[in-house]
């Protein structure tokens, strides 16, 4: 069992950008030696918070924690030229001595791209696109030089050197059936936004459906889960939200659930604890959660 630290991105206690950072490093710090990676969502706004970049966040991180496996969790397509994004990725892998993990998906933020002047395009198109920015950044990755025409996007003879050594892992995010589909097509790892784990087992097993229908082996596509944590032994500080799920409650109750995600195919849990800036459930995650998965 594998973890990855998220970075938070924003804070809803409305923290600008200094101390921002600061806790963010606190958290950084706390997970060495015990997490495997540290992960940065792509994301530009949250209201009028103060807001980190996804790839600037992240390489300049990546060289300050090099002990750590660095991802993105996931790029949104269609907020850079994809073959500019492979380009980037390829030095990143070579800067980083190969601790890149390449996630990407459709892109799903509205306000996001009217704000800063994106196509927000129907949802089957931009699915329709990330299929394309795969395969594109897979032949920029392993051929010199790389062509792909697509209806979307193309690269005519194009260099891509050098090339990432080694590959990096290819994620790709989304629980939408398409995007289930074109995982199971193009992508070494799959990822799940904050399902409950009913949830997690229906777009497990329809994934598996989908690796079958490409005659690909279910058990080569990495199944990684993204979740928000709240663990405390008082339970009247515990953190739930409507909007989404949180893997909430005592030491035991997080480490029963997370064991049912394992059991239902998770092997690398990716974790924001919700109590952001403060630090007491991380602790107790890494003293009383972890060592038991």
């Amino acid at each position: 069992m594998d973890f990855g630290w998220v970075i938070t991105p924003q804070s809803r206690a409305g923290l600008k950008f200094d101390a921002l950072m600061q806790g963010n490093r606190k958290f950084l710090n706390l997970i060495r030696g015990e997490f495997q990676s540290a992960w940065v969502e792509d994301h530009f706004q949250w209201e009028d918070h103060d807001t980190l970049e996804c790839w600037t966040t992240l390489t300049f991180l990546a060289a300050e924690y090099r002990e750590l496996d660095w991802g993105t969790l996931v790029l949104g397509q269609s907020y850079r030229n994809p073959a500019l994004v492979a380009k980037m990725a390829a030095v990143l892998q070579n800067l980083t001595n190969g601790r890149l993990v390449f996630g990407i998906g459709a892109g799903w933020k509205e306000d996001e791209y009217r704000a800063y002047g994106w196509d927000y395009s129907p949802a089957r198109e931009r699915i329709e696109q990330l299929a394309e920015a795969v395969q594109l950044t897979r032949a920029l990755w392993t051929q010199t030089p790389a062509t792909f025409r697509g209806k979307y996007y193309s690269v005519e003879n194009a260099y891509c050197e050098p090339k990432p050594n080694p590959l990096p892992p290819l994620m790709i995010g989304g629980n939408g059936d398409q995007t289930l589909r074109v995982a199971a097509q193009y992508a070494d790892w799959w990822n799940a936004a904050f399902p409950p784990p009913e949830k997690f087992a229906r777009l497990s097993v329809r994934l598996d459906e989908h690796c079958a229908s490409f005659q690909r082996e279910p058990a080569s596509l990495r199944k990684t889960l993204f979740a928000f944590v709240s663990v405390n032994e008082d339970a009247a500080k515990v953190t739930r939200r409507d909007d989404l799920h949180v893997v909430a409650g005592s030491a035991d109750q997080v480490t029963r659930e997370l064991e049912r995600y394992r059991a239902l195919g998770a092997d690398y849990f990716i974790l924001r604890v919700v109590d952001f800036p403060e630090t007491q459930g991380l602790e107790l995650f890494l003293e009383r959660v972890a060592p038991r998965l």
